[in-house]
């Protein structure tokens, strides 16, 4: 019974994403300039080629998103799920979309020309992030192109994800730095409590007064990554699950408290571990507790979320007679 129930659901879904895809106008339109601007980011993307010996955008990005073939160790390895993300939510969202009134918005070559000036000077200026950005926006502005100013309003929350593409790199050293001097200065306070009351803190390391353990507070505990990471899952969340602007922004902005506090309570637990059994106990909860930070902000998220719940609109309620 289930399994029909599940063929019953898919096949409703891949019947109206069929219809929805007829329905779509100009996709010759949309989809021949889609490819030419793929093909002019992938032979005239890059020219940064000292470090990068590829004229091609897309060599540049798989290289800032694993840096010498090490996922583990790069910031923005989840500039390679988004995309795929945004295409979920196109697939999803498209039945809306194809009810909005669409046609031709020639204005929108204008906002491609921008686009394009804008990919020039970070091509002259050796700034592949800048193309990246241009990359984006001309997508964008392509679909203004071929359906209009109603379809960049509809679709402006999964492009709006697209900008977690856009590799930090090195400007992380920006946010990792007050983020590792905050949680190593909260992590002690709450030591002084009573957990750890020896503990000492220098800059962004912790030891005990007698040195038996030692910890440094490393750029990748900071909790940029988490960091990163749940700030696209409550960016995806909130668009999803609130119609109301300030919903929205209250899961986007609960991202940054949540990150901070998921990695104090990890480091807090290393430190007290590392109290009792030594440095070695401590070491191997650091490196094996990661989940801790995702799985205390998805329960918060999870909780946030039903506190705010938009109540449902009840269909058996008679409907309030017009005024005459």
């Amino acid at each position: 019974m289930e399994k029909h129930t599940e063929d019953g659901i898919l096949g409703e879904l891949q019947a109206d994403f069929v219809n929805s895809w007829r329905k779509l106008p100009n996709k010759f339109l949309f989809f021949g300039m889609f490819g030419a601007w793929l093909a002019l980011f992938h032979l005239v993307g890059n020219s940064t080629l000292g470090y990068i010996h590829s004229s091609s955008l897309f060599r540049w990005l798989l290289d800032a998103y694993h840096p010498a073939g090490d996922y583990a160790s790069s910031e923005d390895v989840i500039g390679l799920v988004v995309p795929f993300v945004v295409v979920a939510i196109f697939i999803w969202k498209l039945k809306e979309l194809v009810t909005l009134p669409l046609k031709e918005w020639w204005p929108g070559l204008g906002l491609l020309a921008l686009a394009m000036l804008l990919h020039l000077f970070g091509y002259m200026v050796q700034q592949p992030r800048i193309s990246v950005i241009a990359f984006l926006a001309g997508i964008y502005f392509l679909m203004g192109l071929a359906w209009g100013p109603h379809w960049l309003r509809g679709s402006f929350f999964p492009i709006f994800l697209l900008g977690f593409c856009v590799p930090i790199g090195p400007n992380a050293e920006m946010i990792t730095t007050p983020l590792r001097h905050l949680v190593a200065i909260i992590v002690t306070g709450i030591a002084h409590l009573g957990l750890a009351p020896d503990l000492v803190r220098e800059g962004t390391q912790l030891f005990d007064a007698q040195s038996s353990f030692r910890f440094d507070i490393a750029p990748a505990c900071s909790g940029i990554r988490s960091l990163t990471s749940l700030l696209a899952l409550t960016t995806i969340f909130g668009f999803l699950c609130f119609r109301s602007s300030w919903k929205r922004l209250l899961m986007v902005l609960v991202a940054f408290p949540l990150s901070v506090i998921g990695n104090v309570m990890r480091i807090t637990f290393t430190v007290t571990v590392a109290e009792l059994f030594g440095q070695s106990a401590g070491a191997a909860v650091e490196q094996n507790a990661g989940f801790v930070t995702f799985a205390i902000a998805i329960v918060a998220i999870l909780l946030l979320e039903h506190c705010l719940r938009e109540p449902k609109a009840d269909s058996t309620l008679p409907l309030e007679p017009s005024p005459t």
